[in-house]
C-alpha cells in the first residue's frame, strides 16, 4: 500500500521537477491510500494556485485510490506521533494513516525526511 501526501500530489499535478517519483504511487491505483486530509488539502491548493475546475479534475484523480477517513484509533497515533516526530498536525495524519495500515509514504516534504516508512525526495 502506499500513501502519496500533499506536497506530492501538488507537484505531481502541477508537473514539477519531481512529478516523476511519485508517478508509479499514483498510478498503482489499488494500492493507493488518500486520507482525506490530503485531498482537502489538494484542493484547496490546486484551487487558489489554477482554477476551480482543475481542483475538482485533481480530486477526481484522486478519489481513483481508496480515500481513508479519519477515525479515532487514526487520530490517537496521529496525536503520539505529532508529539514523538514534531509534525505539523496535517502531517501527522497523513503518517499516522500511511504507518496505520503498513503503506509507505511517498513525500517531498522535510518533515518526514527521516521518519520509518518513507521515501522522501529532496523538493528541488
Amino acid at each position: 500500500m502506499n500513501v502519496v501526501d500533499s506536497s506530492g500530489w501538488i507537484e505531481y499535478f502541477l508537473d514539477g521537477p519531481n512529478a516523476g517519483f511519485f508517478q508509479a504511487a499514483i498510478s498503482d491505483t489499488s494500492s493507493l491510500l488518500i486520507p482525506t486530509i490530503s485531498l482537502c488539502e489538494v484542493i484547496r491548493y490546486i484551487t487558489r494556485a489554477t482554477s476551480r475546475d482543475a481542483a475538482q479534475e485533481a480530486a477526481a484523480q484522486m478519489q481513483r485510490g481508496m480515500v481513508v477517513d479519519l477515525d479515532a484509533m487514526t487520530a490517537h497515533l496521529a496525536a503520539r506521533m505529532g508529539l514523538k516526530h514534531n509534525l505539523p498536525l496535517a502531517d501527522s495524519i497523513v503518517y499516522a494513516t500511511a504507518r496505520s495500515r503498513g503503506a509507505k509514504l511517498y513525500t517531498q516534504d522535510a518533515d518526514f525526511e527521516k521518519l520509518p516508512g518513507v521515501k522522501y525526495i529532496r523538493k528541488k
